[in-house]
């Protein structure tokens, strides 16, 4: 004899609008929703000292395994800065018609170096920290801008030394010194813009971390941080007339050549690019508010998947 089981009729899975709806009734969001662009800022400067906190104690915990230390963060740019100068200024001959060539070599190392710095930094700052960015909730632009500014810590204790190689090759403290502060600070909203846009990219793409040393080696090569573009131009009438005034709209040239403009007299304003200034503005905006904007687009995005 058969049994007929009563069964109950098969339901359909709640859909999408279902599902929105209520949460919506019972007040839930999405974890890790992009907030407004003015609420993310306000959740950033929320956490000003952690930004700050987190960039000094990766500064000091880099050189923590070396047995001397921190004397590495002036060190390694003043042996580079000396690889430089053999093989530019000495062997091609570089430092010829351009005076004061070792300020002039150790100043474009420094600042080259604070850039360079702040992006590989900023390119792994989502992929290399994906512990951090998935364990806590905090807006995920902390970490690239809290790299940009270990660097900029970074480079002022080599302005140091940087004073101190100035003073010995006989190049004069001067009122023009205190050009370099705001120079710095332009340097510096560049610099956390561009690692901004890096590190959205290196969060989706972190292979970008394995190419970004040659595209920097190359962009190092063009933005006269060894020799003078000035000079070079010079020396070379064939070029066509577009060539200089792009090396010298580079933005890496154009706060290499403010720096060079502030602290060395011997580099007059003629070496300048017209409205410097006002390109080294427009650099920092650019890449400063256009990166940060285009970080937080991807909110939603960093630590998933």
């Amino acid at each position: 004899m058969s049994q007929v089981l009563d069964t109950p009729p098969p339901t359909a899975p709640p859909t999408d609008g279902d599902l929105a709806a209520l949460a919506a009734r019972y007040g839930l969001a999405v974890s890790g929703a992009r907030p407004s662009l003015p609420e993310y800022v306000r959740q950033l400067w929320a956490r000003r000292h952690f930004i700050t906190a987190f960039s000094t104690a990766k500064l000091t915990a880099q050189y923590s395994q070396a047995k001397l230390g921190q004397v590495w963060q002036v060190m390694t740019p003043l042996l580079n800065a000396a690889v430089y100068y053999f093989i530019f200024g000495v062997l091609l001959g570089t430092k010829r018609n351009v005076p004061d060539y070792v300020p002039f070599l150790v100043t474009g190392v420094f600042i080259w170096t604070f850039t360079q710095s702040s992006i590989m930094a900023g390119t792994r700052a989502i992929s290399g920290n994906l512990g951090l960015v998935r364990a806590l909730h905090f807006p995920r632009a902390a970490l690239p801008i809290s790299f940009a500014l270990q660097q900029l810590q970074q480079l002022l204790f080599s302005m140091a030394a940087l004073v101190v190689i100035l003073l010995c090759f006989g190049v004069p403290v001067a009122a023009s010194w205190l050009l370099a502060i705001p120079a710095l600070v332009l340097q510096s909203t560049f610099n956390a813009g561009v690692s901004m846009i890096m590190a959205r990219m290196g969060a989706k793409t972190p292979d970008i971390a394995q190419l970004m040393p040659f595209v920097l080696r190359t962009w190092m090569y063009v933005s006269g941080v060894m020799w003078s573009i000035d000079k070079l131009a010079k020396g070379h009438h064939d070029w066509p007339s577009w060539v200089v005034p792009v090396l010298q709209a580079n933005p890496a040239a154009v706060y290499i050549d403010l720096m060079r403009y502030s602290l060395i007299d011997s580099f007059h304003a003629s070496q300048l690019p017209h409205h410097v200034w006002a390109l080294a503005v427009g650099w920092a905006l650019i890449a400063g508010v256009g990166g940060f904007i285009y970080f937080w687009k991807a909110e939603e995005t960093y630590g998933r998947g």
